[in-house]
C-alpha cells in the first residue's frame, strides 16, 4: 500500500523541495492556506467510462486529503537521496529511512536545455511505501511517472511552469465550465490533484486512469509479481489448489486443457503425459505455467517403502493451531464428517445437513490450503461413495470401550480423536519407511488402514509443513573420483563381455549422488525393490563401492 506520493524539484536558490505531496505533510510538514489559496479539487477517475463530474468550492476552503500530523521520515536526512548526485540521475533507485520503517522508490530525471536555469531541469516523483511490501509492482509506476511527465515537460514545459498561476487558472476553467462556457479540461491539472488521485486509485483498485489536459492522459496498473516457477520433473506429483475445471475456458491452449484433464494428486508427470497423449516437454512446460499462476503445487511420489521424518512444524500441529489437526481429520479419516471435535470428542450427527464427508477415493484434490497452519483456508471435502455402516465393530479399534455404557459411533463416522492423528503423525521417523510404520501402528492394535488414508495423511503433512520427505541417492566412490579427474574407467574383459560390448550399465550415470530414487524409478520403469536388486548386482563398481545415502 503507498503511504505517500510525492514531487521534488532542485531549484537553484532553494535546493531540494517538495512542490507536491499526498497526503499533506507525509514528507514535510504544511501550513494551513491562506484564505485566498485557491481550492484544490478532489476527484477520483476509476475508469473509461466513469463520469467526471466537480463539486462547487468557495474561496478559501479545501477539498484535499487531511494532512497527517507528522511526516513519515526526516526529509533533511533523505534530501541528498531525493535529488542526487548526478551519477544516480535517470536511473530507479530506492532508499530506506533511518527507522527501517519505510522504502522511498524514486526516478530522479535530469532534463539538460539551456532553457533552464544552469541549463539543466531535474525533478523527481517518489512513492513511499511500507518496508516490508515488496516492491517489484510499485517500481513500473515509479518508472512510469517519470518518463511520462519528463515528456509531458519537453513538450509543453507542465513541470517548470508556475504551480499557483497553474492552479488559479484551472480553478477558473473548473467555474467556467460550470457557468457552460467552455471545456472542463482546456487548462492542465494542478500536480497535487494527480497525486492525490494516482494515490488514492493505486490503493483502492490497482489502477488509475487520469486525464491531465487535453493531450495526455495517465494510465497505469499494479500487476503482481509472480518470480519464475521451478522445473517440473517427470517424478514429480502435481497437486492442483484449485478446482481447474470450473475455471478452464474452450480457449484455452488445447495442451494444456489436455493436461489438466489428468492432474489428480496421485500421478507424476510422466504418467500425465502418457495419459493425455502429450509430449513429456509439453507437458511439463503446461505446468510450469500452473506454477507460475500458483494454481498448483509440486510433491514427491508417494511410496509406502518411502521415509518421512517430522519438521519444527510438528509443533504447531500438537498443538492444533489454527485447528489444523480437525482440518486434516476432515481430509484423511475415511468417511469422516466435517466436525470440530471438543476434550470429550462429542461427534456431530452424521446424517445433518451441514456436514460434509471425504471421498475415499482420492481421485480428486480439490482447493486447499498451501500455507501451513492457515485459518481461513482448509483441505475440502467431497461426497464419499463408502457407507459407514458398512464396517462392523472391532475389538482391537481404539474406539472400543466394554467397560463404557455406550460405544461411539466410530463405524458411521470414522473420526479419530485428536490425540491419535498426533500420535500418527509424530510417529514418523527418517529411519522408518511407511510400512514399518504402519505395522507399527497395526501391532499396537491400531487398525490404521480402517479409518485413515495413509497417503492423505503424508500429503496432508508436507503440504502443512509437519513433514518432509526423506530421499535416498546411490553414491559411487569409483564414479566419482573418475568424474572429479575426467578419466574414464577402463572396463575389464569380463565387465565388457557382461555388459554387451563394453558398454556401461544405465544405472551408472545415476551412482553420482544427485539423482534420488523417484527419478531412477520414473525414467528406468523400475520398482523401489527392483532398484535395490540391480544395485546390488551392480558389476559397474567393486564390492562394497556403491552406497545408499538418506537426506
Amino acid at each position: 500500500m503507498i503511504q505517500g506520493i510525492f514531487y521534488a524539484r532542485f531549484l537553484p536558490q532553494e535546493g531540494t523541495k517538495i512542490v507536491a505531496q499526498s497526503p499533506p505533510g507525509c514528507i514535510v510538514p504544511v501550513t494551513t492556506p491562506s484564505p485566498n489559496t485557491a481550492p484544490v479539487p478532489s476527484q477520483t477517475i476509476s475508469n473509461l467510462n466513469a463520469s467526471i463530474t466537480s463539486s462547487s468550492t468557495t474561496p478559501g476552503t479545501s477539498t484535499t486529503t487531511p494532512a497527517i500530523k507528522s511526516p513519515l521520515f526526516d526529509f533533511a536526512v533523505l534530501s541528498e537521496y531525493i535529488i542526487p548526485r548526478e551519477p544516480f540521475r535517470n536511473r530507479y533507485i530506492t532508499v530506506t529511512d533511518p527507522d527501517n520503517k519505510y522504502l522511498v522508490l524514486g526516478f530522479p530525471v535530469s532534463i539538460p536545455d539551456p532553457r533552464y536555469h544552469r541549463n539543466e531541469f531535474i525533478f523527481n516523483f517518489g512513492l513511499v511505501v511500507d518496508r516490508d511490501v515488496d516492491q517489484v509492482p510499485y517500481e513500473r509506476v515509479v518508472r512510469r511517472l517519470a518518463i511520462t511527465f519528463a515528456e509531458m515537460e519537453r513538450q509543453s514545459g507542465y513541470l517548470s511552469q508556475d504551480q499557483t498561476k497553474a492552479q488559479e487558472e484551472y480553478a477558473w476553467e473548473e467555474r467556467r465550465d460550470m457557468n457552460g462556457d467552455g471545456g472542463f479540461f482546456s487548462m492542465r491539472r494542478p500536480i497535487e490533484s494527480l497525486l492525490e488521485i494516482i494515490k488514492e486509485d493505486l490503493n483502492n483498485y490497482g489502477e488509475c486512469m487520469i486525464p491531465v489536459d487535453d493531450a495526455n492522459t495517465i494510465n497505469m496498473k499494479l500487476f503482481p509479481y509472480h518470480p519464475n516457477p521451478p522445473e517440473v520433473k517427470s517424478w514429480h506429483v502435481p497437486v492442483a489448489k484449485m478446482k481447474l475445471a470450473d475455471i478452464v475456458d474452450p480457449t484455452w491452449d488445447l495442451t494444456l486443457q489436455k493436461v489438466i484433464a489428468h492432474i489428480d494428486g496421485v500421478s507424476d508427470v510422466r504418467r500425465i503425459a502418457f495419459q493425455a497423449d502429450v509430449s513429456l516437454e509439453l507437458t511439463q512446460l503446461a505446468l510450469r505455467h500452473l506454477l507460475y499462476y500458483d494454481t498448483i503445487l509440486l510433491l514427491d511420489m508417494f511410496f509406502f517403502s518411502a521415509c518421512y521424518a517430522p519438521r519444527p512444524g510438528i509443533h504447531d500441529f500438537i498443538a492444533n493451531v489454527d485447528g489444523i489437526v480437525d482440518e486434516c481429520a476432515n481430509y484423511v479419516c475415511v468417511g469422516a464428517l466435517g466436525i470440530h471435535s471438543n476434550d470429550n470428542y462429542k461427534y456431530s450427527n452424521p446424517r445433518s445437513s451441514s456436514t460434509t464427508t471425504l471421498n475415499n477415493n482420492s481421485s480428486a484434490l480439490n482447493s486447499f490450503s498451501t500455507t501451513p497452519r492457515s485459518s481461513s483456508h482448509h483441505l475440502s471435502t467431497s461426497p464419499s461413495n463408502l457407507s459407514p455402516e458398512t464396517h462392523s465393530h472391532h475389538p482391537t479399534s481404539p474406539f472400543y470401550n466394554p467397560s463404557s455404557s455406550c460405544l461411539l459411533s466410530i463405524e458411521r463416522d470414522h473420526r479419530l480423536p485428536n490425540y491419535l492423528l498426533i500420535k500418527l503423525m509424530t510417529t514418523f521417523a527418517s529411519s522408518k519407511t511407511v510400512m514399518e510404520w504402519l505395522k507399527m501402528h497395526m501391532d499396537a492394535g491400531i487398525d490404521v488402514l480402517r479409518y485413515v488414508d495413509v497417503r492423505r495423511l503424508v500429503q496432508f503433512g508436507v503440504i502443512k509443513g509437519c513433514l518432509y520427505r526423506v530421499h535416498k541417492h546411490v553414491v559411487s566412490k569409483q564414479y566419482l573420483a573418475s568424474l572429479a579427474t575426467g578419466q574414464s574407467r577402463k572396463l575389464t574383459e569380463r565387465e565388457a563381455a557382461a555388459r554387451g560390448g563394453g558398454r556401461r550399465d544405465p544405472l551408472q550415470k545415476y551412482t553420482d549422488g544427485c539423482h534420488c530414487f523417484d527419478e531412477i524409478i520414473t525414467e528406468m520403469n523400475m520398482t523401489d525393490a527392483e532398484v535395490m536388486e540391480r544395485l546390488k548386482g551392480f558389476r559397474g563398481a567393486p564390492t562394497g563401492d556403491l552406497a545408499v545415502l538418506h537426506r
